[in-house]
C-alpha cells in the first residue's frame, strides 16, 4: 500500500507527525509500502528496528508485521500500514517525557529500589516506567499520578519491555484491565505473568549474600540439578518440614 491508495484524511494525519524516528518510518513506507528490520537498522542506523516500529505505533499510527526474505536469503520482520480506520487518536503527539518530580516522589516513597527485583540503586541508574504499558494504555495523564508509574533498574525493564511486547494483550487486546492484572504492572499483587498462570520471585544475592549464592550453585550443580530445580526443591522440603507431625503443636 503506497501514498496513492490511502485515504486523504490518513495521509493528513501521518504529514503531522514531526518526530525524527516515526517520521522517518512513515516517509520510507508512504514511498516504498513497507520497510524492513534490515532497512531500518543497515539504512537508518537504528540497531533496534522494533522500537522505531514501536514509535509509529505509539504515534497512533496502525502497522502490521510480516516477514520477508532479507539479503541473506533468511527472513525477516518488515513493516506496512495497517487499516487506517484504526488509527488511535487518543495518542495524537506521541509519548510525552515523564516529569523529573514524578522520579523524585517515587524515591521518596519507595526508596531507590527496583519494583521488580527489589534491589537498591543509586538513583540515577533506576528508569521511570509506566506500569501500564503506552502501548496499551495510550493514555498520557495530565495529573501524572505517582501511582502510575515504578522505579525499574536497566535488567529489569528490559526484560518486562521485552515480555510485554511479546504478550497477547499488547499485540491484539489492548486492555488495560489485563495488565493491571500482570505481575509486570504490579508485582506485589498480581494473577498472570503476561497472560499465563504463572508466579514469580525475583531474588538478587549481593555483596556478602554471593557466598551464599555460590554455594548454592555448588550443591545444585552436585545433584545435576539447575540452579532453579534446586532451590525449588529445597523449598519444597523446608515447607515439608513444617508441615511435618512433629512440628505441629
Amino acid at each position: 500500500m503506497t501514498a496513492q491508495d490511502l485515504p486523504p484524511e490518513f495521509l493528513e494525519f501521518l504529514s503531522s507527525i514531526s518526530s525524527k524516528r516515526p517520521r522517518t518510518v512513515i516517509e520510507h513506507i508512504l514511498r516504498h509500502g513497507y520497510i524492513t528490520t534490515e532497512e531500518l537498522k543497515e539504512r537508518y542506523g537504528y540497531n533496534h528496528p522494533p522500537r522505531a516500529a514501536r514509535d509509529v505505533r505509539e504515534q497512533g499510527v496502525p502497522l502490521v508485521t510480516f516477514r520477508v526474505v532479507g539479503s541473506d536469503g533468511r527472513t525477516i520482520a518488515a513493516y506496512r500500514f495497517g487499516d487506517p480506520a484504526e488509527v488511535r487518536w487518543d495518542r495524537l503527539g506521541g509519548r510525552k517525557s515523564i516529569p523529573k518530580h514524578i522520579k523524585k516522589e517515587l524515591v521518596t516513597v519507595s526508596g531507590s529500589q527496583c519494583a521488580i527485583c527489589l534491589e537498591d540503586y543509586a538513583a540515577s541508574y533506576l528508569q521511570v516506567d509506566h506500569r501500564i504499558p503506552y502501548q496499551v494504555s495510550g493514555q498520557q495523564n495530565a495529573a501524572r499520578r505517582v501511582n502510575d508509574y515504578m522505579l525499574l533498574c536497566g535488567s529489569c525493564n528490559r526484560a518486562k519491555s521485552w515480555v510485554c511486547e511479546h504478550c497477547e494483550n499488547w499485540q491484539t487486546l489492548k486492555s488495560r484491565e489485563v495488565c493491571a492484572s500482570c505481575y509486570w504492572a504490579y508485582p506485589d499483587s498480581y494473577d498472570h505473568v503476561a497472560m499465563r498462570p504463572i508466579r514469580r520471585l525475583e531474588i538478587v544475592w549481593s555483596q556478602g549474600e554471593v557466598l551464599t549464592f555460590d554455594e548454592l550453585k555448588r550443591r545444585a550443580e552436585l545433584s545435576e540439578e539447575t540452579l532453579q530445580q534446586y532451590i525449588k526443591a529445597v523449598l519444597a522440603r523446608h515447607l515439608g518440614s513444617m508441615n511435618s507431625p512433629q512440628d505441629q503443636p
